[in-house]
């Protein structure tokens, strides 16, 4: 079995104002994404899924990491894997390159597991459990506007839908709101919207008021008063406060009985969450901007982080994935995978973290599952009680629909073989 040809799909974004028109409190999500698909020379075509800056992704793909795959065998996994690590690292990983890795080696699992006969979670060694508990992060989509309802005075009711549905954990980030954004210096408070909704980066905070602080208490609050301790509450920083705010917003809430706080610094520092962790007793999970077994080396190590988090779409893939969860794993840490990315990235996540012991919980968002994500594959996955499970099928268990492509604003581009001679 032969590479025979790579493939990439991402979509344009439209103007915004049409979106907003067309789809209420929904964002623009496919603009996010890129889909790599990879051919053999027996018909199997493997999937794989990254998430930001698709246009840059795709051009990596093509132009550095074809010439390395085409022709070759794609059960060689850790071998491209490897090779294309080590190529891009001559000039420094992370970003697209490594957004492009892991994209390409979750398509070349889901090609084992489709020549094998096998699903990838037996590929990897087989089962630990046969389903994991999933947790909802609050954001709004299509007939599920959550975002809209805990900002807007209705985070109880929202949590009583929740374990109505038998789900028993939110994430929610109710301090962002009184966050320096990305608007400028004369509007540093206002929302900065992109594909129309509030994006969730902004510039490092120093402060926050006591009104602003009680402000956001009061929203977990709620949701105790609601549903007292049936449901879980993690909190999301979105790495936007500096260690004495991030310290002063984990003390006011952790008589609520948090599950943790999720990047409230940015990453880059890890002795800073060292003394994070040492002023507080809520649990304290990192990351998804953490790429590598290398970095996430320091969190689990020194110790900076309770709970390990990474995205497997791009911080490295399955090959890269069950690496840091095995890193974890030897200190007796527990994994959650950061799944608000894309349908592919959930199937192939769901796969490791049914495999993996040390699984915890995983991230969804109903919205995605019961929205847009059926415009990209075949199949829905699996949900019922709180909980997620995967069909005993090949590879992935899912393919893309067969329509996404010649959808409008689609970009697809191809490299093949007869690309490569004539270069």
């Amino acid at each position: 079995m032969k590479i025979t040809k790579v493939e990439t799909l991402w979509f344009q974004a439209v103007p915004e104002a049409e979106w907003v028109r067309a789809n209420g409190t929904s964002r623009q999500a496919l603009p996010n994404n890129l889909w790599v698909r990879i051919y053999t020379d027996d018909g199997l075509i493997g999937l794989g899924e990254t998430y930001y800056l698709p246009r840059a992704v795709a051009s990596v793909i093509h132009d550095v990491f074809a010439p390395l795959l085409l022709g070759r065998d794609p059960l060689e996994i850790e071998n491209h894997w490897n090779n294309m690590f080590s190529l891009v690292n001559f000039c420094g990983f992370a970003g697209a390159e490594m957004r492009a890795i892991s994209a390409i080696d979750v398509a070349l699992w889901d090609l084992a597991g489709q020549h094998l006969g096998k699903p990838i979670y037996t590929l990897l060694g087989g089962r630990n459990r046969d389903r994991i508990r999933i947790y909802n992060t609050c954001v709004g989509y299509g007939r599920y506007p959550d975002y809209q309802a805990w900002t807007s005075g209705r985070a109880g009711e929202l949590a009583q839908e929740l374990v109505a549905q038998g789900i028993t954990a939110m994430k929610i980030w109710p301090f962002d709101a009184f966050a320096s954004t990305l608007s400028g210096p004369s509007r540093l408070r206002e929302p900065f919207t992109i594909w129309g909704a509030t994006h969730a980066g902004g510039i490092l905070c120093h402060d926050i008021s006591n009104d602003d602080l009680r402000r956001g208490v009061a929203i977990i609050e709620d949701i105790r008063r609601a549903v007292g301790d049936r449901i879980a509450i993690a909190i999301e920083g979105h790495a936007r406060w500096d260690l004495p705010t991030a310290t002063r917003i984990a003390r006011a809430i952790q008589h609520l009985d948090i599950m943790w706080i999720e990047e409230m610094m940015p990453p880059d520092n890890a002795d800073a969450y060292v003394r994070l962790k040492a002023a507080t007793t809520i649990p304290v999970c990192q990351s998804e901007r953490v790429f590598t077994r290398w970095n996430f080396r320091h969190y689990v190590e020194k110790p900076a982080a309770d709970i390990i988090m990474p995205d497997f779409a791009w911080g490295g893939g399955i090959t890269e994935g069950r690496k840091i969860c095995s890193l974890a794993d030897t200190y007796y840490l527990p994994v959650t995978s950061h799944d608000t990315i894309g349908p592919v990235a959930l199937w192939s996540a769901a796969h490791l973290m049914l495999h993996v012991p040390n699984a915890y919980v995983m991230e969804t968002v109903r919205g995605y599952v019961d929205g847009w994500y059926d415009d990209v594959l075949t199949d829905r996955i699996p949900i019922a009680d709180g909980h997620l499970t995967l069909p005993d099928r090949p590879g992935l268990g899912t393919r893309m629909r067969d329509d996404l492509p010649s959808r409008p604003n689609a970009r697809v581009e191809v490299t093949t073989l007869d690309d490569l001679r004539r270069w």
